[in-house]
């Protein structure tokens, strides 16, 4: 049971989406939003938690929101690493940072401080690795990006699963869905 997941993966620009209009998007969010459904209703996953970066993180959270509007018993957590975090993203991404920042359940930040250095992302990652009971990580190990240093802190906690959400997943839901729709 992975009552409590951190999720995390990729930011838009490492997957090639540099649009909230690019038209994999909606696809890619169905596809996180199917596998924490599956999570919660298979691994009774209660609670979704993210730092809130853009990308996979954002979106999951998104997706966490709708699954408890939907009925789903799942609770979203947002624990960003510094304040102001949200300083730099661009309007449409900074819209969706507020969006799931004022609709989860619990949101707080790591270092109650502006960015100052790394340190404050590598304590991220341990921080969350500490406070979760698994994690889900959309990544390719063929592809390297960002997700790579939460990896590595994951990697260090003792019988802490890694569960990869892969592109070939992804490609599969999407199929899955368009079947379902046609």
């Amino acid at each position: 049971m992975y009552r409590v997941l951190a999720v995390s993966g990729y930011k838009p620009n490492e997957l090639g989406i540099f649009q909230e209009k690019h038209d994999q998007l909606p696809w890619l969010k169905q596809a996180i939003k199917k596998k924490l459904e599956e999570f919660i209703q298979q691994e009774g996953t209660e609670w979704i938690v993210t730092s809130g970066q853009p990308g996979v993180e954002l979106w999951a959270g998104e997706a966490a929101i709708e699954l408890k509007q939907e009925g789903y018993p799942v609770q979203t957590a947002v624990i960003a690493p510094f304040t102001e975090q949200d300083a730099r993203f661009p309007d449409p991404v900074k819209q969706l940072y507020d969006k799931v920042w004022s609709q989860c359940d619990y949101h707080d930040f790591i270092t109650k401080r502006p960015y100052e250095s790394p340190a404050q992302l590598r304590l991220k990652n341990e921080f969350l690795v500490s406070k979760t009971d698994a994690l889900l990580l959309l990544y390719d190990e063929e592809m390297e990006g960002s997700p790579r240093f939460f990896l590595q802190a994951a990697e260090k906690k003792k019988d802490y699963p890694v569960l990869y959400l892969t592109p070939e997943e992804i490609e599969d839901k999407i199929r899955d869905m368009q079947d379902d729709w046609n």
